[in-house]
């Protein structure tokens, strides 16, 4: 037999006391009401005396029941709103990555609502609080503090871009708050307050370039990317990677450019010029959110195709690219460790159901929703073994937990708060999807720190080890920064 609701169970003792009062007053002799009044509190239990009994008739005489529905009402209404655990969404639903980050909102309100019809969690109904930062960083800031200090959110999921992610974070961290991550992004960071299901640059940046490098024979490199945090940050290192594999300077292009960006004519005129040096040249790129489709037009319209300048792409996916003629563009390719075409029993299931649940046979699913799907999913078990939704026995509960990925794998919590995950390189295909042509044997655990930059290779991240519990420990010095990060 079913339990009922806690909120229920409340409302129903609530109202029996009510009945039982009613019922009292109506057969009790006239005399008694007029004892004094007992204003002391209810014991627990919401028992009373016989004073404070007294004291009820001789209100509803003058207020009468309607008074007491209306008590009745705004107690169970309360007992039912404390009854939810706030799930934020933190994700910008208008302005350069609404392209990209309004599908993460969707994709959280599917995983809210097949939780709840699963029965919630903890025996309370998860309710999704959405927000817009309207692709303003600054305003990502206000927004998370909106969620964790007015409406008291358990969990964030958000941000696409690291200049989003690097502007909640003090945040985050102030207010003790949990982000879950879903994009790939530039390592260096290992907030205790942050889970990062999206790649490190070992599980995608670096796989990529040896791709190249091995596979395909490439010797010139173009970096390619928008003017912030991660494009910045990944090119220094793909470059200091580049140059330890014997590249010359010259051979190594890089350009960056603003959000939004929508004049690639230039840009893509000196990349064509750059790889007419006799040399084999790739474009790696880390153009975000609405800039890639006129991006892949160009190259199209200039006839950059796969087989002359290849490009390899981090931040473009079916989303992106659903809204135009591929068919310039295949052969070009994409790094991620999810693809809405790989053929596993859990990639259809997901798929079924967010067809469902959009209403939408057309829309496709990208890789931060897969990311965005784990960190659900492991948030959810880490509840359920912590039995409470405080961040600190969360984030205690989390490690080494896993969960299926929707390849065909797990993807493991790691103590660096980042997740082990597949590397899968697909080229892009004339309906917009992608064919896999290289992944790797297993699942990569992800790095917060990188090898390759001489200051980052001696620190370490672990927030399980007592002597560590730390996110930027530096192995040489046995010492924590002292930064949360």
């Amino acid at each position: 037999m079913s339990q009922p609701h806690p909120a229920q169970a409340k409302t129903t003792a609530l109202k029996s006391v009510a009945q039982n009062l009613l019922l009292d007053m109506e057969t009790r002799p006239h005399k008694s009401r007029r004892r004094a009044v007992n204003t002391k509190p209810f014991p627990e239990g919401v028992s009373m005396n016989e004073a404070t009994r007294t004291g009820f008739r001789r209100r509803f005489k003058t207020t009468g029941l309607r008074a007491l529905t209306t008590a009745l009402a705004l107690t169970a209404g309360s007992a039912f709103a404390a009854d939810t655990i706030k799930v934020g969404v933190l994700h910008s639903l208008s302005g350069t990555m609404a392209i990209s980050e309004t599908t993460l909102k969707d994709t959280v309100l599917m995983l809210i609502d097949e939780q709840n019809k699963k029965g919630g969690l903890l025996g309370k109904k998860l309710e999704a609080v959405v927000v817009d930062p309207a692709s303003n960083w600054p305003l990502f800031a206000e927004k998370a503090k909106e969620l964790l200090v007015k409406d008291k959110v358990d969990v964030i999921y958000g941000c696409w871009t690291s200049v989003s992610r690097k502007s909640v974070l003090p945040v985050i961290e102030e207010a003790n708050g949990l982000l879950f991550y879903p994009v790939q992004y530039e390592g260096e960071e290992s907030s205790k307050n942050v889970f990062y299901t999206g790649a490190a640059p070992n599980q995608q940046a670096i796989p990529a370039v040896d791709y190249l490098m091995k596979d395909v024979g490439v010797k010139r490199w173009v970096l390619a990317g928008t003017d912030y945090v991660y494009p910045r940050t990944t090119n220094k290192i793909l470059e200091a990677y580049l140059k330890s594999k014997g590249v010359a300077a010259e051979d190594i292009m890089i350009n960056y450019t603003p959000f939004g960006h929508s004049d690639w004519q230039t840009i893509v005129s000196d990349i064509k010029k750059f790889g007419s040096a006799g040399k084999k040249t790739a474009v790696v790129s880390t153009v975000n959110g609405d800039a890639n489709v006129p991006f892949y037009k160009e190259l199209g319209n200039q006839g950059i195709s796969a087989e002359n300048i290849p490009v390899v792409a981090f931040s473009v996916g079916e989303e992106e690219l659903s809204g135009f003629d591929t068919s310039p563009l295949v052969g070009h390719l994409a790094a991620w460790n999810y693809f809405m075409s790989v053929d596993a029993p859990e990639n259809a299931a997901f798929i079924k159901q967010w067809h469902a649940f959009i209403k939408d046979p057309k829309r496709v699913t990208n890789d931060p929703m897969e990311a965005t799907y784990i960190g659900f999913n492991l948030w959810v078990k880490a509840v359920e073994k912590a039995k409470t939704t405080d961040v600190d026995a969360v984030r205690k509960a989390i490690y080494g937990l896993s969960v299926p990925n929707l390849t065909g794998g797990k993807a493991v919590m790691l103590p660096n708060h980042h997740i082990t995950k597949p590397v899968l390189i697909g080229e892009i295909q004339a309906n917009g999807q992608f064919e896999v042509v290289w992944k790797t044997d297993k699942e990569v655990p992800g790095d917060a720190w990188t090898d390759f930059l001489p200051e980052s290779a001696k620190i370490t991240s672990d927030w399980q080890d007592p002597a560590i519990n730390c996110g930027n420990y530096n192995t040489a010095t046995k010492t924590c920064s002292g930064q949360n990060y």
